[in-house]
């Protein structure tokens, strides 16, 4: 098997439609320009693995933000309830808003993490990586900053005005966190793709230390605004840490190595290819670093098969998590033990889902199999549509159409959630880290934005969607 290295190299000097002279004509020139060592020099060792442990904690920080935002229900309903228990038999002050809570937020975090993508694409370069970086992991500290003073503010004479300033944090906070995860993810393009895959997994880590979080805060906090308190600061630190350890990440020698500036690709079309003699052929690399809006059309067409696995991938496992899993309940719960009724969901599908979804793409650090051109990638994405009944026929309650229950053990929901974790996780990480790999090196971060995009719209079409499947149910 090639190393990550070959197959770096090779996979990004592939797709030029100019002929075979014309193109070492310009990777010559580029070669002098941009002072590349030559081809046999030595690629420097990822020291103690300093990289791919930056980049772990990245895809961290680049979640666990949002998860700990979503993980804290009960103190929204806490703080939206005006901090006080209503009187018997009266409605609960705020209850519309209290109601709808968490439709408002995925409106929110939906709409800007879409447009926020859109118009990273177009500043890709416009705008250099570092200031994209730094300037969205600053306003995602300071949204977590307000939110963490905010935590043990008596707001019940303002709970309007909370509930708007929270919708408005969430919203700068998911497009914020879009631009840095789509951001960073396009610079590991330009890195072998353990450096993709410690990112990938780094943010299934962050939702498996946010189940952990919530299972913790169910079983030892009385208040519920000390354990937020506690999620929020862990939030800022951590943010702050990365902030840190993105700035590290340039003086390793490793990382300096696969950072080399690149000028954008120069695209022709069949007609419009320069002959091997025309003047301006050498100079056509050069005149392509005045574009500022990455190529898109080749990019869609280079990662079209790739980009139809990630949606649907994300499209199956939204559907099912967590409007179906969080929903299907013990068969024992009348026991009344704890671990059938309290711990049963947090623990079935949160932590497990999380904790698989986790094992899945870090088996991809070792395997790397089906390919990217393999038939069998798209085939097991489109296998994973017979998770779609295995669940529903789970004791799912409440039901109304469906009334027969097919597997009547909770053996099987954990098995279930098992396997929708770890095909989740290890499908989507090669599907990931293909793409940037099968484009020029130069177009690396845009495709990486694109991936991006593609995963946000399976996680939309089937959060759109399990609201249909519920109601079959």
């Amino acid at each position: 098997m090639a190393s990550e290295d070959d197959f770096h190299h090779s996979s990004n000097s592939t797709y030029r439609t100019a002929s075979s002279s014309l193109r070492t004509d310009q990777e010559a020139l580029l070669e002098k320009l941009l002072d590349r060592p030559p081809p046999g020099l030595q690629r420097p060792e990822d020291r103690f693995h300093g990289a791919y442990i930056i980049f772990f904690s990245l895809g961290i920080g680049g979640l666990l933000p949002w998860n700990f935002f979503i993980t804290a229900k009960e103190y929204w309903i806490f703080k939206l309830r005006n901090c006080s228990s209503p009187a018997l038999g009266e409605e609960p002050a705020g209850s519309d808003i209290l109601n709808y809570f968490e439709s408002y937020l995925t409106v929110a975090s939906t709409v800007s993490s879409v447009l926020c993508l859109m118009a990273n694409f177009l500043l890709v370069n416009r705008v250099p990586i570092r200031v994209r970086v730094l300037a969205s992991l600053t306003v995602m500290l300071a949204i977590f900053l307000v939110m963490t003073a905010l935590v043990k503010v008596d707001t019940s004479s303002w709970s309007y005005g909370f509930f708007a300033v929270t919708i408005i944090c969430m919203a700068i906070l998911s497009g914020t966190s879009t631009i840095f995860n789509s951001s960073v993810f396009g610079m590991t393009g330009s890195f072998p793709m353990r450096n993709s895959q410690a990112l990938i997994s780094g943010g299934a880590m962050g939702g498996t230390i946010s189940a952990v979080a919530l299972l913790v805060d169910l079983a030892a906090s009385s208040d519920v605004t000390d354990s937020t308190l506690a999620f929020f600061l862990t939030a800022d630190v951590f943010l702050g840490l990365c902030v840190g350890l993105y700035l590290l990440l340039p003086r390793l020698e490793y990382a300096r190595f696969y950072l080399r500036p690149v000028w954008p690709a120069p695209v022709f079309s069949g007609e419009e290819q320069p002959s091997q003699d025309s003047p301006s052929a050498p100079l056509a690399a050069l005149r392509s670093r005045d574009s500022s809006i990455p190529p898109l059309r080749p990019i869609l067409k280079k990662t079209a098969g790739l980009g139809f696995c990630v949606v649907y991938l994300f499209f199956i496992t939204s559907l099912v998590f967590p409007a179906v899993s969080t929903n299907i309940e013990s068969l024992d719960k009348g026991s009344g033990s704890p671990w059938t009724t309290r711990f049963f969901v947090p623990l079935t599908t949160f932590l497990l889902y999380n904790f698989a979804d986790l094992c899945g793409r870090q088996v991809t650090a070792w395997i790397q199999v089906p390919g990217p051109r393999s038939k069998m990638l798209p085939g097991l994405v489109l296998l994973r549509t017979c998770l779609l009944p295995l669940f529903m026929f789970c004791n799912y309650q409440p039901r109304v159409h469906l009334h027969t229950v097919l597997f009547r053990s909770d053996l099987y929901p954990v098995l279930f959630t098992s396997l929708l974790g770890l095909s989740n996780g290890y499908l989507s990480t090669l599907a990931l880290m293909y793409g940037p790999k099968i484009v020029p090196r130069e177009l690396a971060e845009a495709t990486g934005v694109v991936m991006s995009f593609y995963l946000c719209l399976g996680l939309v079409l089937g959060s759109a969607c399990s609201t249909l499947l519920v109601h079959l149910i």
